[in-house]
């Protein structure tokens, strides 16, 4: 959830049972523009540098990016990581069959770890991506991928694929009132847009590989970095989400045990050139205090309860929820996929009650007959029941200020679990008191030495908010499963 009124559209939901069945159909089933940097003054003594070619705008990639940035939280602003970036981008091009091809890169505010490019040049990468790779080596691999997909007009075709799945899309969604029919067909277009085929995946591959390999970065770092990847998603097996900004690199670029063996054997066929870096000091350098995982200026999620320090309020999801902080929403999912809730803004005239706003008929199948006034920690609140063909419906609206927010429940089984499930998290919403919203500092990667005594297990021990702590201290520092610290060694902890 964004920013006030970003969380929630309040446009009129045609059949609101489908459409939130849409969403959490989904989840129970389960590349800063640093182009334009300038070159410092050279002495006219010294040729000046060419410029570096340009990255061509059309409204089209406007529009994208636009999109782009909205989906995943806005540009990431640090001077060191755009230098990072920046230079490495330089090196690749300089190294690539088309050093006139023009790219531009932005580091997206998302901890999500994606990469992508548009056509024109746009490369888009995660500061969740950054986190995760170890050395620049691995960096320059990702970067040297998604230019790949541009040299190889991949990214064209998708877009093309993504212009024709939309006119589906909306034709399906205009003239079927099926929610099954409906969301299948939302649902293989998600499929389609996400990932490139496996031919187009070993060709950007084997030319990445080549370009970090002839820009002397070590040509390995391609394997290490896939595999971190494959580790990196097995942490978050069971959790699924419709969030664009949620969707890893592993969605859009699988990294299959078949990627990682190709990805070793094209680096061999280069033999490391003399020279060749992984250049992990200075990346470590470049990343230290980087913001890991969700910022907590946009609301966050600890465990089973949402916080949003910037608006002033939290609520707890029952035992066995996971909860997920999308964009538009904060979806939570009952272990099982029997439940889920879902919790957003919408914007209710200050003049009409919330009973009748819950039976203004944004949403089908409410029974007006259940409608009831409440006060909530203090607050107006009113509920109402909503049924479907298959989900039971429990609607809360609850107004906080200038805000209404929106609690809706979902059964498959109305039961005496479901209705207290329900009751008892809008019963935890309150507001944050002002030493909880000063304690909600952002996580944080922080790069310390290794000193004598310390082990993964010590050292995991120093991490704050994160799941199995051991095992991601392994992957964020590229430690296999028995490999152990060394003193004097540089490595990454996630501390508050």
């Amino acid at each position: 959830m964004l920013e006030r009124h970003g969380l929630g559209d309040c446009r009129r939901l045609r059949a609101a049972p489908a459409a939130l069945c849409l969403v959490l159909g989904g989840l129970l089933a389960g590349c800063g523009d640093m182009g334009r940097f300038q070159t410092a003054a050279t002495p006219t003594a010294v040729a000046m540098p060419k410029p570096k070619p340009a990255v061509a705008q059309t409204p089209a990639t406007e529009k994208e990016h636009e999109r782009i940035l909205a989906s995943y939280g806005g540009t990431y602003d640090d001077p060191k990581l755009e230098a990072l970036v920046s230079k490495t981008v330089d090196r690749l091009v300089a190294a690539s069959d088309r050093p006139d091809q023009g790219y531009k890169v932005t580091i997206l505010n998302s901890g999500a770890v994606n990469a992508f490019a548009l056509p024109n040049g746009q490369l888009y990468v995660t500061r969740g991506l950054l986190a995760l790779a170890s050395d620049t080596s691995e960096l320059s691999s990702v970067l040297s991928h998604e230019m790949a997909h541009v040299l190889s007009k991949h990214a064209a075709m998708r877009e093309d694929q993504a212009r024709q799945a939309a006119i589906v899309t909306r034709v399906v969604t205009d003239m079927s009132n099926d929610p099954d029919l409906t969301a299948l067909a939302l649902a293989k277009t998600k499929l389609t847009m996400a990932s490139f085929s496996r031919k187009q995946e070993f060709e950007a591959d084997g030319i990445g590989v080549g370009i970090s390999a002839k820009a002397h970065f070590d040509p390995y770092g391609a394997a290490r970095f896939l595999s971190a990847m494959e580790r990196n998603a097995e942490l978050k097996a069971g959790k699924s989400s419709l969030d664009p900004r949620a969707q890893d690199f592993t969605s859009s670029h699988p990294a299959t045990p078949e990627r990682v063996q190709n990805a070793q054997n094209i680096a061999r066929q280069y033999t490391a050139p003399e020279g060749a870096e992984r250049d992990r000091e200075s990346y470590l350098a470049a990343i230290d205090n980087l913001v890991y995982g969700e910022d907590p200026s946009e609301g966050f999620v600890r465990g089973r309860r949402f916080l949003h320090p910037k608006l002033g309020f939290t609520f707890q999801a029952p035992d066995n929820f996971t909860l997920d902080n999308t964009a538009q929403a904060v979806i939570g999912v009952r272990e099982g996929g029997a439940q889920a809730m879902r919790f957003d803004v919408v914007r209710v005239p200050g003049e009409q009650s919330l009973g009748d706003y819950l039976n203004s008929g944004w949403m089908e199948g409410v029974e007006k007959a259940s409608t009831e006034d409440l006060t909530i920690n203090g607050f107006p609140a009113a509920s109402a029941t909503a049924k479907g063909d298959q989900w039971q419906f429990k609607v809360y609206a609850l107004r906080f200020g200038s805000d209404v927010y929106r609690f809706i429940f979902a059964a498959r089984q109305k039961s005496t679990e479901s209705e207290r499930n329900a009751r008892e998290t809008v019963n935890s919403f309150r507001r944050l008191t002002l030493e909880e919203i000063q304690a909600a500092r952002p996580l944080r990667i922080k790069v310390i030495t290794v000193q004598p005594g310390d082990t993964v297990e010590s050292l995991s021990h120093r991490m704050a908010g994160v799941d199995h702590p051991a095992e991601r201290f392994r992957v964020l520092n590229g430690l296999d499963r028995t490999a152990q610290v060394k003193v004097r060694d540089r490595v990454k902890i996630v501390a508050d």
